[in-house]
């Protein structure tokens, strides 16, 4: 697994973690990786694709929360009911 970060994946941003995860599902894809070396960047990929799909519906949220006015100029944010 030797073109991966050591990062934590929960510790990335979103563009950081796309981007590794594009190099994961390329090494794959190339198919010379041993086994165990597959096995653990399928983990690290899984992990990646995860945090990926949280930052975006985070992201997605914002922009549904924010309220526009007659103009369609935004006119602030709407607080969004978390539990």
């Amino acid at each position: 697994m030797s073109e991966t970060s050591e990062t934590p994946v929960e510790e990335m941003s979103f563009e950081t973690a796309m981007a590794e995860l594009e190099k994961v599902v390329g090494q794959l894809e190339h198919g010379d990786v041993p086994l165990e070396d597959s096995i653990a960047l399928y983990e690290r990929g899984a992990k990646l694709k995860a945090h990926c799909a949280r930052k975006l519906k985070d992201a997605e949220e914002k922009v549904a929360a924010i309220t526009l006015d007659g103009d369609g100029n935004p006119t602030g944010t709407t607080p969004l009911d978390v539990e």
